[in-house]
């Protein structure tokens, strides 16, 4: 099983901007479709883009989140970023990566998670 490690996260004002990465080790992201998620207080942690293994394909859970945020992988790096732009409170939560489940499981052990809290 591969390992992640989140970092990027932080206390920033609405309308800020954060590039949250995520370095794997342990096995390769070239070789699986890659995924943030997040997880609120109170609620089921969700996914918020995805980026198939080529990078050809991406997807964002909502129309709010495909116009500010951007899903990256740089396979060489072996590390998956997010920046994220015009943070909204909303947004405020423990922000994963992973495998993209909908592909049927997860390939990697979860790594610690970066906070972001966006304040009003």
């Amino acid at each position: 099983q591969g390992q992640l490690d989140e970092s990027g996260g932080g206390l920033v004002q609405a309308g800020s901007s954060l590039r949250l990465s995520c370095a794997a080790s342990g096995r390769n992201i070239s070789d699986y479709n890659m995924a943030w998620y997040r997880q609120a207080p109170g609620k089921e942690r969700e996914i918020v883009a995805s980026i198939s293994w080529s990078g050809a394909n991406i997807n964002y859970a909502t129309y709010s989140v495909k116009h500010r945020f951007t899903i990256i992988r740089d396979n060489a790096k072996n590390t998956l970023y997010l920046q994220m732009n015009s943070l909204e409170p909303a947004g405020t939560a423990m922000y994963y990566c992973n495998s993209d489940y909908r592909n049927g499981t997860y390939y990697f052990d979860w790594g610690q998670g970066t906070q972001v809290t966006v304040s009003s």
